[in-house]
């Protein structure tokens, strides 16, 4: 069974920083994009970021790009988020999801193409 466990949530400044981490378990993590996803109250749930499986190819949405870094340590089976420069529109629940195809050619960014969801991690960003 599949297990993707956020965490590294929680409050801070406009302009600060914080990384989220999401564990994986379950099938083999190195095969399989990953991806970074939020929903912000009363809006669709929407991509930020993602990465190959290799790691070698990253994809992110205009809203993040230059501050939002995704990073995975296949040793550990985990994906990364680092987010700097937050912004209250940034305060959203986050979500990492791994990707239903493996070893794909090209960085996955729809939701469709991603199967397994982590339960969310809250962050908020106070103006």
């Amino acid at each position: 069974q599949v297990q993707l466990i956020e965490s590294g949530g929680g409050l801070v400044q406009a302009g600060g920083s914080l990384r989220l981490s999401c564990a994986a378990s379950g099938r083999t993590f190195s095969n399989y994009d990953m991806g970074w996803f939020r929903q912000a109250p009363g809006k669709e749930r929407e991509f930020v970021a993602a990465i190959s499986w290799a790691g070698r190819r990253t994809s992110y949405a205009d809203s993040v790009k230059g501050r939002f870094t995704i990073s995975r340590d296949n040793a550990k089976n985990t994906v990364y988020l680092q987010m700097n420069s937050l912004k209250p529109e940034d305060t959203a629940l986050y979500y990492c999801a791994t990707a239903r195809d493996s070893l794909t050619p090209n960085v996955r960014r729809r939701q469709n193409d991603y199967n397994y969801w982590g339960q969310g991690t809250q962050v908020t960003v106070s103006s």
